[in-house]
């Protein structure tokens, strides 16, 4: 039976530096086994809205572990939740994922969740990647952003049992900074990051994406 690995882009600039994370671990997929179908899917080509508490998916005798509400998500809702892997990515604003991204965790997560023995049951477990870039640096990192990232990853774990966190840190955020009001020299101390670790973390979502593979053909 072939398998299938879902790769959920919540970016909303393409081919920066979330778009190039996640290609990398799609690469790394692909030097394990091509039979392995990888799908990218963007998030902000999509119309969408977050848990509209309609509470379809907790109806008695109709209880879903899938959203119910009808718009552009619910396929993709779907087709995760019948994936074998699945990868998120997110650049972190304001400490935090963007609202695509978690306008769509909230719809995948709440079915999940049972209101009558507490207990949060995904439709089927598969190893699972949350992958972050952001201006912030590692310490930074560690304080706020943890903590507004942290109880979403409990809760996959709690689901899953497989989780895996990539973070880069202090990524170049535009291609031309003397177009925008940034510190003095910010674009070489950026650049200067850049050359230092880019490759580096392309590398780790590369090896993520490997690990993801093996673990499934496993």
């Amino acid at each position: 039976m072939s398998k299938k690995i879902m790769i959920i882009d919540g970016g909303p600039r393409k081919g920066m530096n979330t778009a190039q994370i996640l290609e990398a671990f799609a690469k790394g997929v692909a030097s394990v086994s091509e039979d392995i179908e990888v799908k990218t899917v963007r998030l902000y080509d999509m119309q969408y809205q977050g848990c509209m508490s309609c509470m379809a998916c907790k109806l008695k005798g109709k209880s879903s572990r899938i959203c119910k509400f009808k718009d552009e998500l619910l396929p993709l809702l779907e087709e995760i939740s019948n994936a074998d892997g699945l990868v998120m990515g997110s650049p972190i604003y304001m400490g935090d994922r963007t609202a695509k991204m978690q306008a769509m965790l909230e719809r995948l997560v709440f079915p999940w969740l049972s209101y009558a023995d507490g207990s949060i049951t995904a439709v089927k477990k598969m190893p699972t990647v949350f992958i972050y870039t952001m201006n912030a640096t590692e310490e930074q990192a560690s304080g706020l952003v943890r903590q507004q990232t942290g109880m979403g990853e409990q809760l996959f774990q709690w689901a899953f049992g497989d989780v895996e966190i990539i973070e880069a840190y202090n990524t170049y955020q535009v291609k031309n900074y003397d177009r925008y009001e940034f510190a003095p020299n910010q674009a070489e101390v950026k650049q200067a990051w850049k050359d230092a670790h880019w490759e580096q973390d392309l590398q780790k979502a590369f090896d993520a994406g490997r690990r993801m593979a093996e673990k499934i053909l496993g």
